[in-house]
Order: C-alpha cells, then structure tokens, then sequence
C-alpha cells in the first residue's frame, strides 16, 4: 500500500468553513466520531449524526444531495454515508412496523452493434419482469423470500441516488397505510435508455428496483453475493435486449439497499470499463509493436467527479505517440489507493510486468497541443515508481 500511496488524491474538496453551519456541524460530529478515544464515546456520537441524517430524509432530497457535495474529505463522506445507511434503515423499519424493503439491482452493461457504421437505441424497459422474477424467485436471491416484484425499466443511478432518496424510502408505506389520508408517493421510475454506435462497445450502468414484503426483523438482502440466479439472467436479459443486431452482455450485481446499490454500481462500472478498455488496448499494441509499458497517474479535470481523476496510459516505446488512455473516475467514496490497487492488480492479471506509479497532482491538458494529457513511455517523469 506505501507504494500505491505514491499517486495522490487529485480531487479538491470544499472548504468546510464555508459550508452552512447545519452542515458544518454535522462534518464536525462525524470527525469527532472518527478521532474518538473510545467506542461507546463514537457510538454516542453516531446516535447524534443518525437523528440529524433522519430528519433530513424526511425532507428535501436535494438538500441531502447538497450535504455529501459539500464534505472535507473522503474520511467524512464515508463515515456520514455509513450513518446515513443506518438512517435509511431507522426509517423503513419505522414505517408502520411493515416490513418492506425496496432494494435495486445494479446492471454493468457492455452493449455494442454489428457493423462499422450505424446508431441504435435500447429503450431501457425488459419486455419480460415476470421472467426476471421467476430466475431469482427459482434462486432464492432474496433470502428465499417469494413475496416481491420488480419494475420493468431499467434506470439510470440518478433515479436512485441521494436526491430521490426520501421519496423512495417513502415506498416502504403501503398505500392503506398513507397517514391522515395524504396520498402515498407515485411509485414511477422512468427508464434510461442505451445509445449504441457502431464500432465500439460502451459499457453503462443500470438498475432493476423492486420491493419485497417479509416478516418484521428479515434482512432479505444480507448475502450480498450473486448466486445460481446470476448466469441465468445475463442470458435472459441479452434475449430481451439484444436484437436487430444489438450485442448485450448484462452482468447483474446482488441485490442490495438503495445506497449501497449506488456505490457498488459505480465500481462494478469503472472495473468493467478499464478491462474493456485494457484488454483491447494490450492486444492491439502486442500484435503492432510488442510488449506495452502502462503508466498510472492523478489529474486535476474540471469534468471529472469532485475535479479530479486517475488517468491509466498503455504505450510502447517503438511507438510512444501511439498511447492509449483510460480516465479512472473517483466517486465520493473512493480512497485513491483502493482505485490504483484495482488498476494494477488488472494489469497484473493481463501480464502487463512494466507498470509505473507517478507521483504529483498533474493537469488535464498537454501544455503544448491542448489535448489531454497522458504520460507515454518517452516522457516518463523523474521519480515514477516502478511496479515489479
């Protein structure tokens, strides 16, 4: 890990003195929480964070959202992310005492279209849920639980993410169920389509929501891992979404919450996006010019996530202008560390033995031609870190 620690954090995170003093308390509690002496001193505290995050998501889910843009640091985010799980669960098992859980399940979809030209589109609704059903059902995915559904539209993270959040823990109320005769909340989510062009594949994030009812206490989600259901449904969602020449591979991740859903979406993507890119890159320099020389390194961007990202540069010294670079995103709670290892342990695995770590903060663009910057094999940095 010393060594992984070579690259650094590229992102900029907000000034806590200029965050609103709501905010800023919060920030406040969950440091003294992490730097607490003992566990019942940080329990005390988490108690605290939790009735605040609770009250939040009875509110305004843009707020929330405006919360987890506004912390310090990595450190913070995390541990108000795993309070605020806590949270969501304090809040859907208070609901009535009804034991409904709505859970998501994220989708990596590597999707691409015979031809070297043309365009299509994947509307993003399975023609089938039933069948869907049916396979995990048959797989007990659910803790064998048989009493849930899921939706036929396959949505995009931002149908899910912190800003929807209280509207869907609104869910776990049934309909005659609603308090003081207010309506329950429209249970809509609206699919994401996928747009596919010819001549590459893309891979995109999706997911499935449903809700399952079960007896008060259950936890229908504690396995966490695909089981026998997993192969079955990649086949039977590439039937329903693969057709007049569409290519789709769907590769489903277990059930989860909401959040958790989220976050474990975001990096199954990012995984699958660098062995995409990896394995076509290694291949194409191997069979030109042999063996390649990959080069890992943090830069400032001002699109990127939190304004900064780790940049991964395959090339071979007999043709250095013949780089090929993959843009690593860091999602808010990423520690750099755990994204280095995940690219050095996939170049590992693709025998790529010339890995360097470079260390700094470098910008986005190359001074020179305005084109984003990417180390080669010919302009290796003094002091990179040699992986061996």
């Amino acid at each position: 890990m010393t060594t992984l620690a070579a690259v650094p954090d590229p992102r900029v995170f907000p000034d806590i003195a200029a965050a609103p003093a709501a905010c800023a308390e919060l920030f406040a509690l969950a440091d003294a929480s992490l730097t607490a002496e003992t566990g019942e001193r940080s329990a005390t505290i988490d108690r605290r964070v939790r009735d605040a995050l609770v009250q939040r998501l009875a509110g305004d889910g843009r707020l929330l959202a405006r919360l987890f843009a506004a912390t310090p640091s990595v450190a913070v985010t995390r541990h108000l992310w795993r309070q605020l799980e806590l949270a969501c669960r304090d809040v859907a098992a208070a609901a009535d005492g009804i034991a409904l859980t709505v859970f998501a399940i994220p989708l990596v979809i590597v999707a691409g279209l015979d031809g070297a030209t043309g365009e299509a589109v994947v509307p993003g609704v399975i023609d089938d849920a039933v069948k869907i059903v049916d396979l995990l059902r048959e797989h007990g995915a659910l803790g064998g639980n048989r009493t849930f559904g899921i939706a036929n539209a396959l949505v995009g993270v931002d149908a899910i993410d912190l800003p929807r959040l209280p509207d869907l823990l609104a869910w776990h109320r049934l309909p005659e169920r609603s308090p003081d005769g207010v309506s329950p909340p429209e249970r809509a989510l609206a699919p994401l389509p996928l747009a596919i062009a010819a001549g590459r594949e893309a891979v995109y994030l999706r997911f499935l929501v449903g809700t399952a009812l079960a007896k008060p206490g259950a936890d229908l989600l504690a396995g966490g891992v695909v089981g026998g259901w997993g192969a079955p449904m990649t086949h039977e969602l590439a039937r329903q979404l693969g057709h007049g020449g569409i290519r789709v591979l769907a590769l489903p991740r277990a059930p989860q919450r909401l959040l958790p859903a989220v976050a474990q979406g975001r990096a199954a993507q990012r995984e699958v996006s660098a062995q995409l890119f990896a394995s076509n890159a290694i291949r194409r320099i191997r069979a030109s010019v042999g063996e390649p020389s990959a080069l890992i390194s943090a830069h400032r961007a001002p699109d990127a996530v939190g304004g900064g990202e780790l940049r991964l540069s395959l090339s071979s010294p007999f043709e250095p202008r013949d780089a090929e670079g993959f843009r690593c995103p860091l999602y808010p709670l990423d520690r750099v560390g755990d994204a280095v290892a995940m690219l050095v342990d996939l170049l590992a695995d693709c025998r790529v033995t010339d890995v360097r770590l470079i260390g700094g903060v470098h910008p986005d663009r190359d001074a020179a031609t305005g084109l984003p910057l990417l180390f080669k094999s010919d302009t290796i940095p003094a002091g990179a870190r040699a992986l061996h």
